[in-house]
Parts: C-alpha cells; sequence; structure tokens
C-alpha cells in the first residue's frame, strides 16, 4: 500500500493530520479501527490524516474521545480551531499552544482587558465591534469569543500556573460595552486578584515615562523554564524564544511592577471605578 509521507510544519491542518496518524500508529490501530471507535469511515480517516479532508469540530472532539485526550492542554479541538481561526493574527496560534503549558504567565496589557481576564459579555462587545467595522465576519466573531473562553482554563488547570498582571489604567477607563458588561468585568478583576496563584497590579498614568513599555507583551515561562515572548503588531503576532531578546523584556517587566500599584492599591482602584468614584 503507497504510503502518503506527511508534512506537519506545512500548515495546521497538515500538523492535524500528521498527529492523527501518529497516536492512531502509536495504539497499533489500523484506519479501520480508529474509524469505528470515532464513528467514520476509514476513508474519511485517511482524508484527514493526509490533509484532503479538513476536519470538522464533530470529527476532532470524536478524535478527543477515541485517544482519551478530552480536558487535555492539547486537544484535538484546540487543533482545529487554529485552523478555524483565519482571522488572528500569524504567530497567535502557536503562542495559544505554549500559553496553555506555561508554568508562569506576565502579561502587560493597554487599552483593553486581556483575554485570559476577560468576561464573556466583554469579549463579545469587543468582536461585534470588530463585526461593524468590517473587520471580521460575525462567525469570526464567535471564534474569537469562544477561543478566549478555552484558553482561560488554563486558570483552572492542576496545578494552575503562576499569573501576573500588570494592566495599563487604560484599560480600566476605556467603556466597553453596556454598563453592566464593563462593571462585571471589573468585577472579574477583583476576582482574579484573589485567586492564591495571582498577582494583579496597574500601571497608573502618572508612571508617565518611567513605564517601560509601550506595546503589550507576554512573558511565558514554560516548565522547563525556558522563557518565550509574544508581541503584536498590526500585522502580525511575533513569537520569541531567544533568551538574548526574552531576558530584557523579563528586566524591564520586573521595572514595571516597581512602578506599578500595589495589588492591593489597585484592587481599591478597580472598586473605586466599579463606584462611579473618579
Amino acid at each position: 500500500m503507497n504510503r502518503k509521507e506527511l508534512n506537519p510544519d506545512s500548515s495546521p491542518q497538515a500538523a492535524f493530520g500528521a498527529r492523527l496518524r501518529s497516536l492512531r500508529e502509536g495504539h497499533g490501530w489500523k484506519q479501520e479501527d480508529l474509524a469505528e471507535r470515532m464513528g467514520y469511515s476509514s476513508t474519511h480517516i485517511s482524508a484527514v490524516e493526509t490533509g484532503r479532508k479538513i476536519p470538522t469540530l464533530r470529527f476532532s472532539r470524536s478524535a478527543d474521545r477515541a485517544f482519551g485526550t478530552e480536558g487535555t492542554t492539547d486537544t484535538f479541538e484546540r487543533q482545529w480551531r487554529e485552523i478555524k481561526h483565519g482571522s488572528l493574527l500569524e504567530g497567535f496560534p502557536e503562542f495559544v499552544g505554549h500559553e496553555g503549558r506555561a508554568a508562569e504567565i506576565r502579561l502587560y496589557e493597554v487599552g483593553v482587558i486581556p483575554g485570559l481576564l476577560q468576561t464573556q459579555g466583554y469579549a463579545a462587545a469587543l468582536a461585534k465591534s470588530a463585526v461593524r467595522r468590517g473587520m471580521i465576519t460575525a462567525e469570526q466573531a464567535e471564534e474569537r469569543v469562544s477561543l478566549i473562553s478555552e484558553r482561560q482554563a488554563v486558570l483552572r488547570r492542576t496545578p494552575p500556573p503562576l499569573v501576573l498582571a500588570v494592566l495599563d489604567e487604560s484599560c480600566l477607563r476605556r467603556p466597553v460595552g453596556e454598563p453592566a458588561v464593563m462593571d462585571a468585568q471589573l468585577a472579574r478583576l477583583i476576582g482574579f486578584a484573589n485567586l492564591p496563584n495571582t498577582i494583579f497590579q496597574v500601571a497608573p498614568f502618572t508612571m508617565g515615562t518611567d513605564r517601560p513599555f509601550d506595546l503589550p507583551v507576554t512573558i511565558l515561562t514554560l516548565a522547563n523554564r525556558s522563557l518565550v515572548s509574544y508581541a503584536e503588531s498590526a500585522q502580525r503576532g511575533h513569537l520569541e524564544g531567544e533568551c538574548t531578546s526574552v531576558l530584557p523584556l523579563m528586566t524591564a517587566y520586573h521595572q514595571l511592577q516597581a512602578g506599578a500599584l500595589s495589588q492591593s492599591a489597585s484592587v481599591a482602584l478597580v472598586e473605586q471605578l466599579r463606584k462611579g468614584t473618579p
């Protein structure tokens, strides 16, 4: 039988197929065996493995059940969403994969609450605005909101990562959605600050030029203690794993934390805003 060689680096779809084949063969299953477990034909399995057919959400969830990968940080469903997220910046799906396995997550955001801390209402309001401006379709907006919910599962992981979030004051003062949406979002930040594995700080406007970052940045510490940074431009996301590039960002992040409000003062500011106090 002719066996098509797979190149998982050629596309997310190819990576999905190559992983499906690898796990199937690792279990000692033929395509017919996996097909029976998943409720598909062997022809369908072959077409997905070789990239001739794009997997669906139902197929991906069925694969997770067959291989016992449901509820893990590396599901077939996650890979399927990477294929579907054509509206996301280049580099972002790869970043999300690292984020889901990180031991420590350091966030700095300007103007908007970061995805890991967003409520569904806040995320939906941002996505709806992007649709109204013609930036994405309604279907892509739904995918964005769904992805945010999936990413937040990392906060409930066992053991959970240490998450340090520094938000520019503009994140708190920029209204998003109806007042009730913004109030719920601010309440979420207070709840986040009360978690045992989090540190929450606000970088006030008074920091001025002492603020070391002008743009959002995320720094991940992986399980092997290596560092990865992620930042975005208007055109693409940039994932960086070279220590010579990431270590200066870590130093700058420490400087940011030193100049930001303490966690208690940050929570007090959020509470003031919820009460309508300037």
